[in-house]
């Protein structure tokens, strides 16, 4: 099975873990004029791996014919390149969000609804296979802590110094659509309920120098059934801070609580507080992998990514606006 990776701006060593046996990364070609795709061969001449080098994606699916495509561009860039490679029915991991204009996603919908029975995409929402996520949701899921009603998430990273494109909305496409569409997707996947509304705030304010770039923000929805979650997103983790980034979910229940904080999680029902076993980590890319081979299943479907990537654009509009927007899930 070939593989071609367009971009090197994402989150691509999901696919450098989750390579299988008989799939071979062909080649690789930036997604748009002056990215750099020098971490991208750094880390591929680390596992011994010397694929083709194009200048342009096009020619390279062309010539190349791959079986996959890993689109991991400008995030701003993604759509474009994601619908070129659906178009020639190639199976696409994707970096997320697949689209930063709802006009962009419309598209994508549009065109995966015709070819769905032959290609299979996906948003790359590793997160749900680390080992912490996958025990939270088996954990709710067996009703440990009763029915949902409210979930509290936290997305915290640190800032650094940002690729040029992070400054301009056209190619960075907002802190809600990047950083928070993963606590969307956690919401989505812990509750499996309808986002019923949206209410949003972000700010540009102690950016360093950062251009457009948000460095804060809130959520807050409304889900079917009356459950509330919310949403703190921040570049702000301080620089001696002993991780990148600082994920936490509190999902309070009828019957208890669950807490995921430090690769941990937390149950505080009637048994007292318990710190739980985890389950093993997965890898998304090879699950991936299995599904376009019809060996196994993806966690996470296109439908999914669909989804987290409308819902994180109403709610960069929300905060844009400055309104309640109302959400017509389907």
């Amino acid at each position: 099975m070939k593989i071609c990776i367009i971009g090197s701006s994402g989150h691509y060593h999901y696919v450098l873990k989750g390579l299988q046996k008989n799939t071979k990364i062909v080649a690789i070609a930036p997604g748009c004029a002056n990215e750099d795709m020098t971490s991208l061969k750094r880390a591929l001449r680390e596992l011994g791996i010397e694929p083709k080098e194009y200048e342009d994606y096009q020619k390279m699916l062309d010539l190349e014919k791959p079986d996959v495509a890993v689109v991991n561009s400008f995030f701003g860039r993604n759509p474009g390149i994601l619908f070129e490679t659906l178009q020639r029915k190639i199976h696409t991991f994707a970096e997320k969000p697949v689209a930063t204009s709802l006009e962009d996603l419309e598209k994508i919908k549009r065109l995966y609804e015709t070819i769905k029975d032959d290609v299979f995409f996906t948003a790359m929402f590793g997160l749900r296979y680390k080992a912490h996520f996958l025990t939270a949701k088996a954990l709710l899921d067996s009703k440990e802590i009763g029915e949902i009603r409210l979930l509290n998430t936290q997305k915290s990273y640190k800032l650094g110094k940002r690729a040029e494109f992070y400054k301009k909305r056209e190619l960075y496409g907002g802190t809600i659509p990047w950083v928070g569409i993963h606590a969307i997707d956690w919401i989505n996947w812990f509750t499996g309920k309808k986002f019923l509304s949206v209410y949003a705030v972000h700010s540009k304010v102690c950016n360093r120098d950062h251009g457009e770039l948000e460095v804060t923000a809130l959520c807050n929805f409304v889900l079917d059934q009356e459950i509330f979650a919310s949403i703190s997103i921040d570049y702000l983790r301080p620089d001696k801070a002993p991780t990148h980034d600082d994920d936490r979910v509190r999902v309070v229940g009828t019957q208890g609580i669950l807490e995921l904080f430090k690769n941990k999680v937390i149950v505080i029902n009637d048994k007292g507080e318990n710190e739980i076993a985890l389950l093993p980590e997965r890898q998304i890319f090879s699950e991936f992998l299995s599904q376009v081979k019809g060996t196994g299943f993806c966690m996470v479907t296109a439908q999914d990514s669909i989804l987290a990537t409308e819902i994180a654009l109403l709610a960069r509009e929300s905060a844009d606006t400055g309104r309640v927007i109302q959400i017509c899930q389907q």
